[in-house]
């Protein structure tokens, strides 16, 4: 959880809490330990009591489903679960595209509402409330609901370009329609929080919703120009550049990319390829507890076996992520790489020919030039990377802000309170967070 205020021109930031974001078992799904995140949030709250404002984002696809005494029905499953794996719609991937514009992943929360329905059809007939997880912690604290409008475009039922629901395609799928209500936009204020919540936390904050899907709020915290690329860079990498209207021609759908909305109601055309989860899942296998660093000062010293194909399926949730990478290099003819720096190598090198890739299809699909990749997240921190993709692209490259999301949520919570405008963004940024230029080799 990050502290703001602004000082003299500047946003001062200040971590006020961390805490894990974990998954558990539960009736044999994979899913978020939603009653953990909302204890920690209570207890970020407690270290930022004088807050004035407070906002939340998470990732996006993901939701609960209250029954009419607001009680949970069912798990908060992951999208990194397998329940959607085998799952078809009445409807064709061609015009499903058409109407909405996301690209197709297997997580999609149409496809998890599908897999909902098949594996036990009773538990939509008793939900009264349907909340994507950062619309769910927001009701706790506050008491209202909502659907907030990034986070709903990533569902595959929002009209694409749109702000609202298809309502026909959902009938079609069988879905309640009381389910889904009036979408909100970022800048929405739900109030004061609860009573409970205030005695618990000594928190007298009020709510203000900000674009609840973390993307959308690092895109906001990009330093961008007219011809930049943005790449969220961390579990995931997305990479994209902001549009005025949603592109469904058959390229863009062939090529699988998504229109997903932005802070300003403007559409982010972007390409989900996987990310630091393939590094994060080969140390962790390791068994040698390096840091990253370490595995970096491996890799470089380490020769190149091949690439791999970053933007597939079968990296998602592996039951050996090692062992998936091995088996890819294998189908090629290559050997197996004999340690951690080589198989990061592979990684760093296919995350980085990936971006390379999706920026050519950007390009000719969009009819747009561009010269500037801005790095946001987690992943910015990595220079490595960094240098790689600037190498591969072409593109003049910067990194930063490492924390992307939070910034952004802060950011679009300061612009609809009034304290700054959307157009002091960029100095802002600048004279805020340590952003780079990376360099050559």
């Amino acid at each position: 959880m990050l502290e703001a205020r602004l000082e003299k021109g500047k946003i001062i930031t200040k971590i006020v809490h961390r805490f894990e974001n974990r998954l558990i078992k539960q009736n044999g799904h994979l899913c978020w330990d939603i009653r953990y995140l909302e204890d920690e949030i209570l207890e970020g709250l407690k270290k930022a009591k004088d807050a004035d404002y407070i906002s939340i984002d998470t990732w996006a696809v993901d939701y609960v489903l209250l029954d009419r005494d607001d009680r949970l029905l069912s798990p908060a499953v992951s999208y990194r679960d397998s329940r959607t794996e085998n799952i078809s719609l009445p409807i064709s991937r061609e015009e499903l595209y058409k109407r909405t514009g996301i690209q197709f992943q297997r997580f999609n929360t149409i496809y998890q509402l599908a897999a909902q329905k098949e594996e036990d059809p009773s538990v939509l007939d008793k939900a009264s409330s349907l909340l994507f997880i950062p619309d769910y912690l927001a009701f706790r604290l506050t008491g209202e609901k909502v659907q907030e409008y990034t986070n709903a475009t990533t569902t595959d039922m929002v009209k694409a370009g749109t702000k609202e629901w298809d309502s026909d395609l959902i009938g079609k799928l069988g879905f309640p329609s009381d389910l889904f209500g009036k979408i909100s936009m970022p800048g929405t204020i739900l109030g004061p929080l609860r009573k409970e919540v205030r005695e618990m936390t000594g928190c007298n904050a009020t709510f203000i919703l900000a674009p609840t899907h973390d993307t959308a709020c690092a895109v906001l915290a990009s330093p961008l120009r007219e011809d930049s690329l943005f790449l969220s860079s961390g579990t995931w990498s997305l990479l994209g550049c902001i549009n005025e209207n949603a592109i469904t021609s058959n390229a863009a759908m062939k090529s699988n990319f998504t229109n997903e909305g932005a802070d300003n109601g403007m559409i982010r055309f972007l390409k989900n390829i996987m990310g630091t989860w393939m590094l994060q899942n080969i140390r962790k296998e390791s068994g040698e507890n390096l840091s990253f660093d370490e595995i970096v000062t491996k890799a470089s010293n380490s020769r190149l076996i091949g690439l791999v194909d970053a933007l597939s399926p079968r990296f998602l949730s592996p039951s050996s992520m090692s062992g998936e990478i091995d088996r890819a290099l294998e189908e090629q003819g290559l050997r197996k790489p004999s340690g951690i720096g080589e198989r990061a190598l592979v990684v760093y090198h296919s995350l980085a020919n990936a971006y390379k890739n999706a920026i050519e299809e950007i390009s000719n699909i969009t009819g747009r030039k561009f010269s500037h990749l801005a790095i946001v997240g987690g992943g910015s921190r990595d220079d490595f990377l960094n240098r790689l993709t600037r190498k591969y692209t072409g593109l003049a490259v910067t990194a930063g802000p490492d924390e992307g999301s939070a910034a952004g949520c802060l950011l679009s919570a300061m612009i609809h309170t009034g304290e700054i405008r959307r157009e002091d963004i960029p100095s802002l940024l600048s004279s805020s967070f340590d952003i780079k230029t990376i360099q050559e080799d």
